[in-house]
Formats: C-alpha cells, sequence, structure tokens
C-alpha cells in the first residue's frame, strides 16, 4: 500500500495494534509500525506524540462526547441520572469493536506504562464529568463523588463487557452496573 492511499491515521493504528500484540508493546518500534503501514516515521509522528498515543487516540473524544451527554441530560435530573446517561451514550460507539478493543485491552493490560496512562485517562474522564455536573448546579462534595462513582461504573462495565464470551451489549451493561451501583448506596 503506498503513501498515498488514504486513512493514514486508521492504517497506523492498525499497525500498531497488530505489531503489539505479535511483538508486545515495548519490542515494537515506531519505525516498524510506519513501515507495516506503508508510511514514514515522520507521517507517524504527524499523527501521534509517541507509539503509546496510539492506543489513546480516542481520549479527548470519548471527554469531549462524556461531557456532551452529561451537559444535554434533562434538567433537575440527579447526579447519578446524569451521569448513567452520559455512560450509556458513550457506550454505544464502542459495539462492534469488542475484538479491536479486546486486542487494545490486552496490550494495555500486559504493560505498567500502559496502565498507568489509562488511569491518567480515566481520572480525566471523572475530572470532565464533575465540572460537567458542577456548572449544571450540583454542589460540592456530590459533583465529584457521582463522577468518580460513574468512572468506576465506567471501567466495571468495561472490564464485564470485554470479559464476556460474546460481548453483550455495552451500553446494557452500563445500565445494569449503574442500577448494582445505586442498590449498593441505598443499602439493597
Amino acid at each position: 500500500m503506498g503513501r498515498w492511499e488514504p486513512n493514514a491515521r486508521g492504517r497506523l493504528e492498525q499497525a500498531a495494534l497488530e505489531l503489539y500484540v505479535e511483538r508486545g508493546y515495548e519490542q515494537t518500534t515506531v519505525a516498524e509500525i510506519a513501515g507495516r503501514a506503508g508510511l514514514t516515521e515522520r507521517t507517524f509522528f504527524r499523527h501521534f506524540a509517541d507509539k503509546r498515543e496510539v492506543l489513546f487516540a480516542g481520549a479527548g473524544t470519548l471527554r469531549d462526547d462524556l461531557v456532551s451527554a452529561a451537559a444535554q441530560a434533562p434538567p433537575g435530573a440527579p447526579p447519578i441520572d446524569v451521569v448513567a446517561t452520559a455512560l450509556a451514550a458513550v457506550a454505544a460507539p464502542f459495539q462492534g469493536r469488542l475484538e479491536s478493543v479486546r486486542r487494545r485491552q490486552s496490550v494495555i493490560e500486559a504493560n505498567a506504562e500502559l496502565k498507568e496512562r489509562e488511569l491518567i485517562k480515566l481520572a480525566s474522564l471523572s475530572a470532565a464529568l464533575a465540572e460537567t455536573l458542577r456548572e449544571r448546579g450540583v454542589a460540592e462534595p456530590a459533583a465529584s463523588l457521582a463522577a468518580e462513582a460513574g468512572i468506576g461504573v465506567f471501567k466495571v462495565a468495561f472490564g464485564r463487557w470485554v470479559g464476556e464470551p460474546g460481548g453483550g451489549e455495552f451500553a446494557r451493561i452500563v445500565r445494569e452496573a449503574v442500577d448494582e451501583l445505586k442498590a449498593v448506596a441505598a443499602g439493597s
């Protein structure tokens, strides 16, 4: 495939994930990723700051979608319901990408540096969600508690979804996890 072919970014992401699974994250170089994609290292660095960011390229979009969905929740909704609405909205685009998500997650789980980066991403999502709740008039500590609990729900639901043999519907798993959190908080 030539360098002039479309979707350089997608090709780089696919090549990187394939190589990370085959060889391991630490053993894979940017030159190898670019070569597998039929591109140059220079092209790689036009799209990604480093080889780690290939796995986290969608974090900004995920954060923006989460914030947007929370901001659009019905006015006056309880904070946990705003969070649940936002989580269900961002879960939907994951559907149909289960195998790719599983491979990505296996690469992250095999590397301490990537696990740390994943935790930073989750903290960023929580902070953005808490800020959105505050903008909706939710006082502290309720805004931060609801956001942190929501990201915890997302993490647990994500693990369940990735771990289930058929995957299931991620949005449904998120809703079930929110319901479980509500039951725990109610003492049920």
